[in-house]
């Protein structure tokens, strides 16, 4: 039985594999409290993986109403967010800890 399993484990997992493939990745990177860049264009209707880079040495917080992501970020690290797929159109995002710099928007298009 737990050959079986490990078989059906495995098809699963290399079955997804092409769909995580083909999800196209966009950087985003924090640096002295903000975003860059700013203003971040991907496609609509489509899954889109964010890779967001912190180069601060203090953590931030990626955080967007508009995409219901949040996500603490420590400084010097990287995590990535999956979103989508977007309509077209702007959807805000910020950083909780310096919401006065670290403001971008995503722009599905």
């Amino acid at each position: 039985m737990t050959r079986l399993f490990g078989i059906m484990v495995l098809t699963t997992f290399f079955t997804c594999m092409p769909v995580l493939a083909d999800t196209p990745e966009f950087t985003l990177t924090i640096k002295d409290h903000l975003f860059y860049p700013s203003e971040l264009r991907v496609p609509a209707n489509q899954k889109v993986r964010l890779l967001i880079i912190n180069e601060d040495p203090t953590p931030e917080e990626f955080e967007s109403y508009e995409l219901n992501r949040e996500k603490v970020i420590l400084g010097g690290r990287r995590t990535v967010i999956f979103v989508g797929p977007l309509r077209t159109g702007e959807y805000s995002f910020f950083g909780e800890f310096n919401m006065s710099t670290a403001q971008g928007i995503l722009i599905a298009e």
